[in-house]
């Protein structure tokens, strides 16, 4: 439902907005970004752990005193974000857009990114609980009211619309956020001072570890944008988003739900390797599979996916995807193995990789752009994350003696080269050819993940209208 409401929204600004209008929006939204992980000091990801680790402990006081500080920080963060954002309006206008002309939206953003702190604040207390279909709904409404809202803003105020719909958008994520995170029920507990302080200093001892990590991804964002806006323009700076929203969008939902379920287990276990490790495989194989076939599709139909997703105007933008979904397929490998640093509670190693990652991609990003034009910033994306898998692997073999299985490497090998197939095919052979190996690949690809799918999911937890669907194909899942 997530996806589909974001196809929805993503046609409506493309149609009304055009390029240079898709790139004015995704610059706005690199600001909130930036400035949200600035102001927030990571305590939303820590409260998510702390949270969790309570709950894992099963002490009732524990768990509540957590959440009564995480809620009072969010609040306190967001006032104190909206604020400098309001007062620093005229600067950033000037190092994003080069003049100040956009400094009273830059001002008006600011209400955005204090909704949106609180909002996150209170989504961390449902993750950390595990409230999955609870945090689901969240989603599913916070895509809902972002399409109502943001749709007829821009339609009346066309590129005016942008900021005011990104604060409605934020707004109602605060308004949802806050109604499922009531429903929470904590146990009454008395909080000293020294309980106040210890809780607060627990949340922002981590969370200054997510908050480097968070600031250097949208940083790098940031900057990127800036580089194709300096270099090429806005209607570049919309081709990139454009490709970007599109290549992250399937690939975005499946490491969404790893982070919700995966990560809140993965601490709970932090401390039994074995199971730690076991945990990052189980997880591993289960994302390959799911993402690989999206991933083939989606470099073997660009050309349809931008026309459907936005128009015709947008069809530069198509070379540049593939080049991003190659990168994603790489980031669903990766981003696994990079959980168990989190959940280790390993600070310092997780800020060297991610300042190391950012420094690669942003590096990149330049020499590429100056050399390859907008495809350059795709070619960046995927570069960066053959180093970060190089990277990572040997550092949580250190931390935890992790290994990939053995079905992990064969799941791993075949969708590597079934995409290096495919990319390669669009680059030797006429689009048609091309065309027909990337689809006779998704479909081989679709029916080995659903064939092993099946085996890891016991009979007795599917739908009975899915076994049905199975028995006709053939497919036979264990009892």
């Amino acid at each position: 439902m997530t996806i589909g409401l974001g196809i929805v929204r993503t046609k409506a600004m493309a149609l009304l907005l055009g390029p240079a209008g898709v790139g004015l929006l995704g610059l706005y939204g690199a600001i909130a970004d930036l400035a949200q992980s600035i102001a927030g000091l990571g305590i939303n990801s820590s409260g998510v752990r702390q949270i969790a680790e309570a709950v894992g402990s099963g002490d009732a006081d524990r768990i509540a005193r957590t959440a009564t500080v995480l809620r009072r920080a969010s609040v306190a963060l967001a006032a104190i974000g909206a604020l400098l954002l309001l007062l620093f309006s005229r600067p950033i206008s000037i190092l994003t857009f080069g003049d100040d002309h956009h400094a009273a939206g830059v001002a008006l953003l600011s209400l955005a990114v204090g909704f949106r702190l609180v909002s996150f604040g209170q989504g961390a207390l449902v993750q950390g609980m595990r409230r999955i279909s609870d945090l689901a709904m969240l989603g599913i409404l916070g895509a809902l009211f972002g399409t109502i809202i943001s749709i007829p803003a821009v339609y009346v105020l066309g590129e005016d619309g942008v900021v005011p719909a990104l604060v409605g958008v934020a707004a109602t994520g605060l308004v949802t956020s806050w109604w499922y995170s009531r429903k929470v029920q904590l146990h009454a507990t008395i909080m000293t001072t020294s309980d106040i302080r210890y809780e607060t200093t627990n949340l922002l001892k981590l969370g200054l570890a997510f908050m480097a990590s968070g600031l250097l991804m949208m940083g790098s964002a940031y900057l990127i944008r800036i580089i194709i806006l300096r270099g090429l323009g806005f209607e570049a700076a919309g081709l990139y988003q454009a490709a970007w929203a599109v290549g992250g969008l399937y690939v975005g939902f499946i490491l969404q739900a790893m982070g919700a379920d995966f990560y809140p287990r993965l601490t709970a276990a932090a401390k039994d390797d074995t199971e730690c490790n076991r945990l990052v495989n189980e997880q591993a194989q289960v994302s390959l599979l799911l993402a690989g076939p999206g991933v083939i599709a989606t470099l073997t139909f660009a050309p349809l996916v931008i026309a459907l997703m936005y128009s015709a105007r947008f069809d530069p933008a198509v070379p540049l995807l593939r080049w991003i979904c190659a990168g994603m397929a790489l980031r669903v490998i990766t981003w696994p193995m990079g959980f168990i640093i989190l959940a280790k509670n390993v600070q310092s190693l997780f800020f060297v990789t991610e300042v190391a990652w950012t420094l690669v991609h942003v590096g990149l990003a330049w020499v590429c752009v100056q050399g390859f034009g907008l495809n350059g910033a795709g070619v960046a994306f995927f570069g960066s994350y053959i180093f970060h898998g190089f990277l990572i692997y040997p550092l949580v073999r250190r931390v935890s003696g992790f290994r990939w299985s053995a079905d992990n490497r064969r799941t791993g090998m075949l969708f590597i080269t079934l995409i290096a197939l495919v990319a390669g095919a669009f680059f030797l052979l006429p689009p048609l050819a091309a065309t027909l190996v990337g689809s006779l690949a998704s479909v081989l690809s679709a029916r080995h993940s659903v064939r092993v799918l099946v085996t890891l999911v016991p009979q007795d937890r599917m739908p009975q209208s899915v076994q049905r669907l199975f028995v006709r194909l053939k497919f036979t899942p264990p009892a």
